[in-house]
């Protein structure tokens, strides 16, 4: 496990650490009801679809535990009240939307009877999806080896490891993986601008693992792959439409343009939650758009003129065609995507 905790039950409070204060200071919030984890979210002091799911699936906890409700109806009532709280924190990762359903799914059993029966099964759903997640992400690392070489130069986007999940990460977790396998590798990590998670969290991260990482801006992905040589690319994803389209944070698009340019390997890394079937294909994956601040300025430092119209995307779709493979907990997934995903989750 990690030396830190991104997400912890504790005292029938939910600890998140604040990841707006990293690299510089590590700093951790409690929260008691779920109003303020969707504002946690939103605000992301947590963020990473698997750990936006996590914490809206705790934050439904947080209702039942507190809620002075005595009949089930009462209680049900009030969760699906703050399970709308949650699900309208933000917009595009598919993990959100089902955390919620899940706990809610499990609220729902008639079989409860009492509030208290309904109570204990919302948290130990919570607990349920906690622990998963961690078995998930190790799976994924484990199933991506054959894919890593012996010395392999990664080349990563935004931040994708503990700090997105419960622990371990989705791709750098992968990264995780082959250190600990004693692969050599070097992960050269993008800054993802705006909010530079890749240069704030990502080598953060990596540096409490011992893990060699370099930092590189964004736009030098190209240069690196044609001077110094790249093995593979790995990214994450907040969604997978049921053609293989994924959308991920912004610039993942850029990256997978230049990979396929030099014929360098792009994987996907993808817990199952993240892929949803019900959308045919990226167009249909809502896009956030955040505020322009985070473009204006680089923490309290304007860097443009007053007045600067700005569209800041939070994600974008990379298309089917420039994956090639989609790393899960089940396997790996290559193309046609359309076909193999749907065989994936009717094996599942």
């Amino acid at each position: 496990m990690s030396t830190f905790h991104s997400i912890e039950w504790k005292d029938n409070k939910l600890r998140l650490i604040d990841q707006r204060f990293l690299p510089l200071e590590t700093k951790y919030n409690d929260y008691e009801n779920a109003q303020d984890v969707a504002d946690a979210i939103r605000q992301m002091v947590t963020r990473g679809a698997p750990a936006i799911g996590a914490s809206a699936a705790y934050g439904l906890a947080l209702t039942a535990v507190h809620s002075p409700a005595a009949s089930p109806a009462d209680l049900r009532a009030q969760l699906e009240a703050d399970a709308e709280i949650l699900r309208e924190s933000r917009p595009t990762a598919v993990n959100l939307f089902w955390a919620i359903d899940r706990v809610m799914n499990r609220a729902a059993d008639p079989t409860l009877t009492s509030a208290g029966a309904i109570r204990q099964a919302v948290l130990d759903e919570a607990h349920a999806i906690y622990k998963e997640d961690v078995a998930t992400n190790k799976a994924i690392g484990y199933n991506a080896m054959p894919l890593v070489p012996q010395g392999a130069k990664f080349l990563h986007h935004c931040n994708t490891g503990s700090l997105a999940t419960v622990d371990y990460g989705t791709a750098l977790g992968i990264i995780r993986i082959a250190h600990e396998e004693g692969k050599e590798i070097h992960a050269y990590l993008d800054e993802t601008r705006p909010r530079l998670q890749g240069g704030r969290l990502s080598a953060w991260e990596l540096k409490q693992l011992d893990i060699p990482h370099t930092v590189i801006v964004d736009g030098a992905s190209g240069h690196l792959m044609r001077t110094v040589g790249i093995d593979l690319c790995v990214v994450g994803c907040d969604r997978v439409a049921a053609n293989g389209d994924t959308a991920n944070k912004i610039g993942t698009y850029n990256l997978a343009l230049a990979a396929h340019a030099h014929d360098v390997p792009f994987y996907v890394a993808a817990p199952t939650s993240t892929i949803d079937m019900s959308l045919e294909n990226g167009d249909l994956i809502p896009i956030e758009e955040r505020n322009p601040r985070e473009v204006t300025h680089v923490g309290d430092c304007q860097i443009t003129p007053d007045d600067t119209p700005v569209a800041n995307f939070a994600f974008d779709v990379t298309p089917a065609p420039y994956i090639t493979a989609i790393i899960t907990e089940k396997g790996v997934v290559y193309p046609p995507f359309k076909e193999n995903l749907a065989k994936l989750f009717a094996a599942a």
